[in-house]
């Protein structure tokens, strides 16, 4: 039995569009919440943090009713169609109302208004469809071989965050936006829509989901030991779940703090950083998306390396190494946006590191959550880990912002940085979940990354 690559990279195609959007509203929304309305950091950091509270309560309920829909078209097509051609058209007045208002077409009132109506129901039409089209994958594939699916979703995922930040590196250099009073990014805006079109399109064209899922579930009931191993590692055959030993639960909640603590660190700096080499060094988009562009290249290009040092030196210790590195990195970015008036080389060197180092933490924490667990609550525990993610996202942005305005701009780098070794402490306390096992080779690198 082997994967269906083919088929993978199809359904692949919906989660890459998902990325670069989300690529796109971290590096522009900012921008446009303060330079074009004059929203304080705080405020545009509350904005920012709206996606996040959406994903907690949202991204479950609407994963539950496409469990419960069927169509001629399939139980998740339906929510993926629908979900990008609203998406496609609402991305489009973005750029529109922000240009009416620097250019004084409308009234601030109802311009203002009109943005954060429109940008609502974008986030709410992205959340409509983020979770049917990632259970788009387990759909069609058996379950001995979602894992080294789920690598080649992510590894999608990743490369539709590169592509976006290529254009805007492209389209926005420094010499087109320096000394602008307002940057016209339409372009951008018009480029997303019409590639999550494209990317889903081409999706919906090739991928026959009601078929695919049919044959998925005939393999799988000629093979029901499938499903021991979800109620093997139970204490009783009927995968009866039994609570932590205090250890393990200690180690579990310091863990979960230390997820909490790296993605506000990390998250700060994804949201605010082309906002503030605006303001710092009159950097304009382009130069942002290059550094966000190479740090996602360098987590790329070292998930295989970083697989390999894990087993051999073990998840948590390739966490601390993760943890550190971050710190470091963060730090160096502080000294060299505040002593220099452009991005340097040396820079880009630093934000490769910072893409190492984020490789060397996500690649590593969901596995530890996971081993502390038994097999029938792995899905519980996958919660708990998005869970802390997610709530450091959702308080870092207005955090951030309140700091950023009251204090100084300059305070983004030492927040992040200090969040980063706050996680490298409370790491020191989790003293379970961590299981070397043999060198993985090829895409079995990524099988636990999520």
């Amino acid at each position: 039995m082997k994967l269906n690559y083919r088929n993978t990279f199809l359904v692949g195609l919906a989660f890459m569009s998902i990325i670069a959007f989300w690529q796109l509203y971290d590096n522009i929304v900012p921008l446009l919440l303060t330079n074009t309305f004059h929203f304080n950091e705080t405020v545009s950091g509350g904005i920012m943090a709206i996606d996040n509270i959406l994903a907690i309560v949202l991204l479950p309920v609407f994963g539950r009713l496409s469990d419960r829909t069927h169509t001629r078209i399939g139980k998740r097509m339906p929510y993926i169609i629908t979900g990008t051609v609203i998406a496609a058209v609402l991305i489009t007045f973005i750029p529109v109302i922000d240009n009416g208002v620097a250019a004084g077409r409308t009234g601030a009132f109802y311009s203002v208004f009109a943005f954060i109506a429109v940008l609502a129901m974008l986030l709410l039409t992205m959340t409509v469809y983020r979770t049917p089209a990632v259970a788009l994958m387990p759909d069609i594939t058996p379950k001995p071989l979602r894992s080294r699916g789920n690598a080649i979703i992510n590894l999608m995922g990743a490369a539709g965050g590169i592509i976006y930040l290529a254009f805007a590196a492209i389209m926005y250099p420094k010499s087109k936006t320096q000394g602008l009073s307002h940057v016209d990014y339409s372009a951008l805006f018009i480029f997303m829509s019409v590639f999550i079109v494209i990317c889903v399109g081409i999706m919906f064209a090739f991928v026959r989901e009601n078929k695919l899922s049919a044959i998925n579930d005939s393999i799988e009931a000629e093979h029901p030991e499938w499903d021991l191993n979800a109620e093997g590692r139970s204490d009783s055959k009927t995968g009866s779940k039994r609570a932590l030993t205090g250890p393990v639960r200690r180690s579990m909640i310091f863990l979960l703090v230390s997820i909490m603590l790296w993605y506000m660190g990390y998250n700060a700096v994804t949201t605010w950083f082309t906002t503030y080499v605006s303001r710092i060094m009159g950097e304009g988009i382009g130069g942002a998306s290059l550094c966000f562009l190479i740090a996602n290249a360098g987590a790329i290009v070292s998930y295989l390396p970083l697989g390999l040092l894990a087993s051999r030196i073990g998840r948590r210790k390739s966490i601390f190494f993760g943890t550190i590195l971050l710190t470091v990195s963060f730090a160096l970015c502080g000294v060299l946006t505040v002593t220099s008036d452009h991005i340097s080389v040396l820079m880009y060197i630093v934000f490769a590191l910072v893409g190492v180092a984020w490789a060397a933490i996500s690649v590593n924490s969901l596995p530890m959550v996971v081993e502390m667990c038994k097999g029938s609550e792995s899905g519980e525990y996958t919660g708990l880990y998005y869970t802390a993610a997610m709530l450091g996202q959702v308080l870092t942005p207005v955090l951030t912002g309140f700091l950023m305005r009251n204090v100084s701009y300059r305070i983004l780098f030492v927040y992040a940085a200090v969040f980063a070794f706050a996680s490298f402490i409370t790491m020191i306390f989790v003293r379970h979940g961590d299981v070397c096992a043999d060198a993985p080779k090829g895409l079995e690198t990524f099988e636990d990354f999520e």
